[in-house]
């Protein structure tokens, strides 16, 4: 991809991000156009089994309350949707940020406008499964997400628009890699073919701001660099702040919907290898800093991973000599 831009060519330190964004806003037009070509729209309603609903107590004589045997889905299937619900439920935050990042005027705003109508849609569909089918506990749901989005959401990379890019790069593979997992876990078709679909979506989000992120490399490699290199040692995930996160978190990984191995292995490294974030050279002594320790982390990351497959596996075992011997 080749940016014509007054700035190319610039030392990094003359980058601010009113410079980068109206650099990259040519790149955003080009990604946005191409996005709306080869995004469907769909409609929500269709994928929530409406003839499973019933009444609620409350208001209705007939309401019948909830009760686990009720549910479709696996114990870990309830834990992943309600993390991935409430997460979703932040959507005013998330909109705020990148509006304030991005601005709300020409190809920039109409991304930020279109993405978020977008993700809209996945917080309705999830929510109207979750009710209709019987899922998961509705007053308890209701409960987190009033806790969780009364504390707002404030992202580890508000200070930057280029670190915010390079998050969402990461983070969008990763909630379509979290939403598909889920459903191939939840025990349910519908479940699955809905968070399939939410799933598709999420990945053109990726491609887009992945594209954006290696238009980035082009113009300000070494800010770029070491961007990238913040966002990955420093990752979270946007639902970090839910009531008991680090709980559900630990079941997920154990669930095999979201751990180690799966954020290396189908998250970071897919990115970085497309990107061939490790192969760029010529970088300032700043940017091949960054770089090094890139490679670095990415080792030990992977290390860590192996210890974890190793536990999962020896859990797995013990799990079915018992089930042998029961």
């Amino acid at each position: 991809m080749t940016i014509t831009s007054p700035h190319l060519g610039s030392p990094s330190s003359a980058w601010t991000d009113a410079r980068l964004l109206y650099a990259l806003e040519e790149v955003v037009e080009t990604e946005l156009n191409r996005h709306l070509k080869v995004t469907k729209d769909w409609m929500p309603h269709e994928y929530v089994p409406w003839s499973d609903g019933r009444n609620f107590p409350g208001f209705f004589e007939d309401g019948e309350a909830w009760d686990k045997e009720q549910s479709k889905v696996t114990e870990i299937g309830r834990i992943a949707l309600v993390v991935n619900l409430l997460t979703e439920d932040n959507l005013p935050s998330y909109h705020h940020e990148i509006a304030s990042l991005f601005g709300r005027d020409g190809a920039w705003g109409t991304w930020v406008h279109r993405w978020t109508a977008e993700e809209g849609r996945h917080g309705i569909v999830m929510r109207d499964y979750l009710l209709a089918s019987r899922a998961v506990d509705p007053d308890k749901l209701e409960q987190f997400r009033m806790a969780h989005m009364s504390e707002g959401f404030e992202s580890d990379n508000r200070h930057s628009m280029l670190h915010s890019v390079a998050y969402v790069s990461f983070q969008e593979l990763a909630t379509r890699v979290s939403h598909r997992n889920t459903g191939h876990q939840s025990g349910d078709p519908v479940c699955d073919r809905m968070l399939a679909r939410i799933a598709t979506d999420e990945n053109l989000h990726m491609v887009f701001y992945r594209n954006l992120l290696k238009a980035a490399f082009e113009l300000a490699p070494d800010l770029t660099m070491m961007a990238v290199r913040d966002v990955i040692v420093n990752f979270r995930m946007p639902g970090h702040g839910m009531p008991g996160f680090e709980r559900a978190a630990a079941q997920m990984a154990i669930g095999e919907i979201y751990n180690m191995r799966i954020h290396h292995d189908d998250v970071l490294q897919p990115v970085l290898r497309f990107l061939k974030v490790m192969e760029i050279d010529g970088l300032g002594p700043e940017g091949q800093k960054a770089q090094d320790e890139l490679g670095l982390y990415m080792s030990g990351l992977d290390a860590e991973a192996l210890k974890f497959d190793e536990k999962l596996a020896a859990r797995k075992a013990r799990m079915a000599a018992r089930a042998a011997g029961a």
